[in-house]
């Protein structure tokens, strides 16, 4: 059966202010590249057979290093970029709280349901996201495949791939941290086998 690593990619400059950051293209701080690199250690022992990314840098900046450790292919697939935050993207919680407080209650109420204004259902990503999985699972049935991504797009999929409603996928998994690998098993039919959560990098 293929082994699904999901991995968030390492920490961005809007970290420490917590800032959504959808499709902007922000980039990794220090600690995000030294978290790439305990990334790609882990990669070199463990053996992946592909790499796949999301095209945006912060993604392909903690991917690449994991793809030469492993000397596997590395994919930049379009489908797995971030959730399309919309208006909400580069704001801060309270910012969001002072331009449009009844759109951020109804995302927090329902965050797949309802996004933000101008912002990407979480059905649409995780459509678009699985059609690029499960091509890959279909073609490499017996395959490890490290998926480095982001951290709402990477929740919407575990929620699906768990046959868990994705409103809850806030609550259900509260936080992917930098680096940290999570690691399903898709089944042929019925939920997938979670098999570890959130482990960090080094």
């Amino acid at each position: 059966m293929t082994e699904l690593v999901f991995v968030r990619h390492g920490e961005t400059e809007w970290h420490a202010e917590n800032r959504y950051a959808g499709r902007t293209d922000v980039a990794l701080t220090a600690r995000g590249v030294e978290q790439a690199g305990a990334l790609a250690t882990w990669a070199a022992g463990a053996g992946p057979d592909l790499v796949l990314s999301s095209p945006l840098s912060r993604a392909r900046r903690t991917a690449e290093p994991a793809a030469a450790a492993a000397g596997c292919p590395l994919v930049v697939e379009a489908g797995l970029v971030e959730v399309d935050f919309g208006a909400g993207d580069g704001l801060t919680r309270d910012e969001m709280a002072d331009r449009f407080p009844d759109a951020l209650a109804a995302f927090l109420a329902a965050p797949s349901s309802h996004p933000f204004p101008g912002g990407e259902r979480g059905d649409v990503a995780v459509t678009r996201a699985r059609r690029v999985l499960d091509g890959v699972v279909a073609q490499r049935p017996d395959a490890r495949v490290l998926v480095v991504a982001h951290q709402t797009l990477l929740r919407l999929l575990l929620c699906d791939y768990l046959g868990l409603p994705l409103d809850h996928y806030r609550a259900v998994f509260p936080r992917l941290d930098p680096a940290a690998r999570t690691v399903i098993v898709p089944a042929v039919d019925g939920p997938a086998a979670l098999r570890a959560l959130n482990v960090p990098a080094g």
